[in-house]
């Protein structure tokens, strides 16, 4: 038997080395590099994408403008085909801020900056009230002591985060201890990798988040049901806001008004009503439903010219929507921002990829990778009948961008171990611009995931996450959040190796035992 096994993996080994992975030509590195560097549209773009876009929560009438815009851009750059493609079914619909005024006036009167929870409801125009504080809902047991005594309040919900000082740095760059560590392989341990900024972070096992989780809905069914005027949350440091959505779904009664307060606000009217004192607050949140019940995704290609390979997809993609509070800067128009600039800087090229290269921005990730998933469904594979669809075959690559604006320092390979003499000859033109690290390990959460549980070649980039952990689903995701330097780089590495990828005789191999595998690939 362990013989067997390392004939196997001899087989394995001899499958990826055999293939003769090359990189483009010095002169086109060159001409990518130059275009990336000196005429790069990375300042303009990255305005466009965030001031302009403004906030793109998932099925919003703000994020079907921000399809129309960013398809109109794609034009522009002389892509073909460029388009709002229709992803999934979203149960959820759209839902806009259109309104929100949040205020403290009794023990004395403070403006708070507030952030209404996503597919919550309005209040009747201006309302005032008292301010209650309840405990921490543990038990089922623990609704009925607030059962009949809770109408015409503004009810804050307990408020359990607490602050600590942080003597670590607000960004960080990986270093090359780091880095070389990322190459070693953990297998068979744990493998899934993220970095965390050393800001505390909590955390629970799935069971207990879901009795939570249910103790929560249902005491907000409740409160609904008392006629209470808010909800209000405490979440955020920094008088930082954060993102976040209600349970709701299209033709279900429009949940409590709801929203999140920072640390330093929430945390103040909970000392304040412990001190003995009256809080009261006033409010006015306007919030808008559309019955807008589908994810799309928007996408543009540079046609493949190779009669034999042109049919072949080599895919780069970010997802466009964002949660509600900022204007998504580093989560994600940096995603957004990078693969629209490589397309560009391609085009301007005038390249004629052997491959088909297509660019798609994905709707909806924020509630469960909505966009990624309806493209896999309708292209690739068939979860529900478990069977492939004529694309799969045809997949040559993915290469997702979602860790915020920091540069690329390598790339996650999923541990697919035949992935790495490809990288290996790819990254030759742009290990100058540090791109040097090839883990085999993996990473989660985002679009890359839904290709990967298919065995498909679907890989995430190593970036320096920068103050990515601190800023995200906040409404300090803007703007100021992108390092343009950065972004230069990595449009400059992802048109590298796309059409690395789009001209190589050869691609990377589905993982071995994939799609049957692919039940079984859940992380």
């Amino acid at each position: 038997m362990r013989e067997y096994l390392l004939a196997a993996a001899c087989g394995l080994l001899s499958l990826g080395t055999a293939q003769a992975q090359t990189a483009i030509s010095e002169e086109m590195a060159f001409r990518i590099k130059n275009e990336a560097f000196a005429n790069s549209s990375i300042d303009q773009l990255s305005q466009y994408m965030t001031d302009l876009l403004g906030p793109r929560l998932a099925a919003s009438e703000m994020k079907v403008r921000s399809e129309q815009l960013v398809v109109k851009k794609l034009a522009e750059y002389g892509l073909s085909n460029p388009r709002s493609e229709f992803a999934t079914d979203f149960a959820k619909g759209g839902w806009d801020s259109e309104k929100n005024y949040v205020a403290m006036t009794a023990p004395y009167y403070c403006s708070f900056a507030a952030n209404p929870k996503a597919w919550t409801g309005s209040t009747k125009g201006l309302v005032k009230g008292e301010v209650v504080l309840v405990d921490q809902i543990q038990s089922e047991a623990d609704l009925e002591k607030y059962r009949g005594k809770l109408a015409g309040k503004i009810v804050l919900m307990p408020v359990t985060q607490q602050y600590t000082i942080s003597f670590g740095p607000l960004a960080y760059r990986y270093t090359d201890e780091e880095l070389a560590n990322l190459e070693t392989d953990p297998r068979p341990g744990r493998h899934n990798y993220r970095r965390t900024s050393g800001f505390p972070v909590t955390t629970i096992s799935r069971e207990q988040m879901m009795k939570m989780r249910e103790l929560q809905q249902k005491f907000t069914q409740m409160l609904k049901n008392e006629g209470v005027l808010a909800i209000v949350n405490t979440r955020g440091t920094f008088n930082v806001t954060t993102g976040g959505g209600a349970q709701y779904k299209v033709g279900d009664p429009e949940p409590a008004p709801e929203f999140t307060l920072p640390l330093e606000d929430g945390g103040r009217m909970a000392r304040l009503i412990k001190m003995g004192e009256k809080v009261e607050m006033e409010l006015e949140i306007k919030n808008k439903f559309t019955d807008n019940q589908k994810i799309n995704n928007v996408v543009a290609e540079i046609p493949g010219t190779d009669p034999k390979l042109k049919n072949e997809i080599v895919l780069i993609g970010a997802h466009l929507d964002s949660w509600h509070s900022g204007t998504g800067g580093a989560d994600n128009s940096s995603g957004c921002i990078v693969m629209m600039e490589a397309m560009r800087i391609l085009k301007a090229l005038g390249v004629q990829p052997k491959r088909t290269i297509r660019i798609a921005l994905w709707g909806g990730e924020e509630q469960g990778l909505y966009g990624s998933r309806g493209y896999l469904q309708n292209y690739l594979y068939d979860a529900k009948n478990k069977k492939t669809l004529p694309g799969y075959d045809k997949f040559a690559l993915y290469l997702n961008m979602d860790n915020g604006s920091g540069r690329f320092r390598g790339i996650y390979m999923e541990q697919n171990d035949l992935a790495k003499p490809f990288f290996e000859a790819w990254k030759a033109p742009i290990e100058p611009l540090g791109f040097k690290t090839l883990s085999p390990r993996t990473t989660g959460s985002t679009d890359h995931v839904t290709f990967d549980r298919v065995g498909l070649p679907s890989f995430q980039f190593i970036q320096d996450e920068l103050e990515y952990d601190r800023t995200y689903h906040t409404n300090m995701d803007t703007w100021e959040r992108l390092s343009l330097d950065d972004l230069k780089v990595d449009a400059a590495i992802v048109a590298t190796i796309a059409l690395s990828a789009a001209n190589d005789a050869n691609r990377i191999p589905v993982k071995p035992g994939y799609p049957a595998a692919a039940a079984a690939s859940q992380r």
